[in-house]
């Protein structure tokens, strides 16, 4: 099985990107995140014609998450379920082969010290408590997105510069490490231990060009997927051409 993680910033943007890769690649499961629309805007009936089902949890204008899968998805949920009044659609789940997918976007956060920094936090603590209540870490699952945060000083071209902000601070990953405690490893850094293997570059100052990213898009899965990984890699050609998400698909192959 191959699973992709890939924000594309905008599925209207990049639709024509998108399903020109789907086509070409043909991965077994796709997590998207950013999709900056609602439902009835994806492009369902052109990933159904590639032969993919798909399950879409979006918001007009910002955020939005979807999982695309070559077999079934079954029971899918939507959001955490929590008791919390939030709009905003940042998680979806669904079982596909054996495997409960979970595909996040989380919060960015802005600055550190503002509501959608706290917001942020919360967001992280609530997934680490919905993760408690619908999972177990000795059956197979992936938690995977876009998770706005630097696991490792390793996975940013300049951890200094960032040092202190949303992105990389000793409290983002302080939740991240509680994820990872409950029994979720970081897949990627497992096959690539050395790092330098950047997901997300800035469109300025020739960010790309230059290499100048960071490792921000993340596999996290617990031991019964982990130990299956046999391959990750960053599919950097998508972040070329014209009009390409900021961010890069990542990938895992597992046996």
């Amino acid at each position: 099985m191959t699973l992709v993680t890939w924000n594309v910033n905008s599925v209207r943007a990049r639709e024509a990107r998108l399903l020109a890769w789907l086509e070409r690649h043909l991965p077994d499961v796709v997590c998207l995140q950013d999709l900056k629309g609602v439902e009835a805007t994806f492009p369902l009936a052109a990933v159904q014609a590639l032969g993919y089902h798909a399950v879409v949890h979006g918001q007009p204008t910002y955020n939005g998450v979807a999982i695309l899968s070559r077999t079934p998805l079954v029971e899918v949920a939507r959001g955490m379920d929590d008791g919390i009044d939030d709009p905003q659609a940042r998680l979806v789940a669904a079982d596909i082969d054996g495997i409960r997918v979970v595909c996040v976007y989380v919060p960015n956060g802005a600055e550190v010290g503002t509501e959608k920094y706290e917001y942020k936090l919360a967001w992280l603590r609530r997934l680490r408590d919905w993760l408690g209540r619908t999972a177990r870490p000795d059956l197979p699952l992936v938690v995977c997105g876009d998770f706005n945060i630097v696991p490792t000083d390793l996975d940013a071209h300049d951890a200094e510069a960032w040092r202190g902000s949303v992105l990389l601070n000793d409290v983002v990953r302080g939740r991240l490490a509680d994820l990872q405690d409950w029994g979720l490893s970081d897949v990627f850094a497992r096959r690539h231990p050395e790092g330098r293997l950047y997901t997300w570059w800035d469109y300025r100052n020739l960010a790309f060009p230059t290499n100048a990213g960071l490792r921000i898009d993340l596999l996290l899965a617990t031991r019964p997927v982990a130990d299956r990984c046999v391959d990750a890699w960053v599919d950097r050609d998508q972040r070329k051409g014209e009009k390409p998400s900021d961010h890069a698909p990542v990938w895992i192959r597992l046996d």
